[in-house]
């Protein structure tokens, strides 16, 4: 039967015309729906903070910022780069670091040098402005005690030192 059947000839037209072509889809509902989603707007930009004292080492460098609005925030992307007047250099090149929190430690820093930071947020629907970049600086070095010219008396003292630091030094606080 089924071999009698292949040999015919079956004629597949169809009796009634489809009407695909006159149909309107609508997508409004759909529309409405997608516009009710509640989407989460890119992060306000952070706010850096000024050096807080003791904050710094002569290698490291304690760094805070926050924010002032209640945006959902992933992670923060905190840049820094030395303060110079030299035009390029590697010691120039900017740093970026990938942060959790809103505070960030970064070591392997030069002593008594200047650092300008900035920071981002960032969440799934994209990243903030930078803050307003914040200068921080590192602590000198501790000087050389030049033992050799160390004179003293029964009242007196007199110790010669020596900074390793190529930017100048405020002060010094000599303990006895």
């Amino acid at each position: 039967r089924l071999e009698e059947f292949l040999k015919k000839e079956v004629d597949l037209e169809l009796s009634v015309l489809p009407d695909f072509e006159e149909r309107v889809i609508d997508f409004s509902e759909v529309e409405q729906r997608m516009n009710s989603l509640n989407t989460i707007p890119a992060p306000c930009a952070p706010v850096i903070n000024p050096q807080a004292p003791n904050a710094a080492t002569g290698t490291s460098l304690r760094v805070c910022w926050g924010l002032f609005s209640d945006d959902t925030v992933e992670w923060y992307q905190l840049c820094y780069k030395p303060v110079s007047n030299e035009r390029c250099s590697e010691e120039q090149a900017e740093h970026m670091l990938k942060v959790k929190e809103t505070y960030c430690t970064i070591t392997n820093l030069l002593p008594n040098t200047q650092y300008e930071f900035w920071v981002s947020a960032l969440n799934a629907s994209g990243i903030s402005p930078p803050s307003e970049r914040a200068v921080y600086v590192t602590a000198p070095s501790p000087p050389t005690i030049k033992t050799k010219k160390i004179l003293s008396c029964e009242n007196a003292a007199l110790v010669c030192w020596e900074s390793r630091d190529i930017n100048p030094v405020d002060s010094y606080t000599v303990e006895l």
